[in-house]
């Protein structure tokens, strides 16, 4: 199993570094080692991130792609994450995320696509977007796109 740990702060005032520690902490106590890092500055936002793609270009079908947090993989936008995905998906790469327990297990062996797969899913879902009109005195959610699949439904605030 080759880890390879992706670790990027948004602005260069940050240290992208500062998870290295707990990273190497969370795979030593489960008898594995870091195999490669990826550091980097650059926003979530962007889909050009120069580390990422070296990652992504690096990595091999059944690799572990390391990250502290989920949000420190994406924040981009519904299509370009969709596109990110697909791509990690076709490496055949198992994310696992400090702050998601459950993506743990990828470290056991075993077959993880399927979970990796459902929890790509679901930040596609966490990353839905609410539409909003406003009409003086209230606010109204007007539709709702979850995994870009438009939800329509109607919701006043006075």
């Amino acid at each position: 199993m080759f880890i390879r740990a992706y670790l990027r702060a948004s602005t260069s005032e940050q240290d992208a570094t500062r998870a290295s520690e707990s990273l190497e902490n969370f795979v030593s106590e489960r008898g594995h080692r870091i195999a490669a890092r990826y550091v980097e500055n650059a926003s979530g936002a962007s889909s050009e991130r120069v580390e990422l793609r070296r990652l992504l270009q690096d990595a091999q079908p059944g690799d572990i792609l390391l990250v502290e947090a989920i949000d420190r993989l994406s924040r981009l936008p519904q299509k370009a994450w969709e596109a990110l995905r697909a791509e990690i998906e076709g490496k055949g790469l198992r994310v696992v995320a400090l702050d998601l327990p459950t993506s743990h297990a990828a470290l056991g062996g075993g077959n993880a696509d399927e979970f990796t797969r459902r929890m790509l899913d679901g930040v596609a879902i966490g990353r839905s977007q609410i539409y909003l009109s406003h009409v003086p005195g209230t606010m109204r959610v007007t539709s709702m796109s979850i995994a870009s699949k438009p939800v329509m439904f109607g919701l006043a605030f006075a």
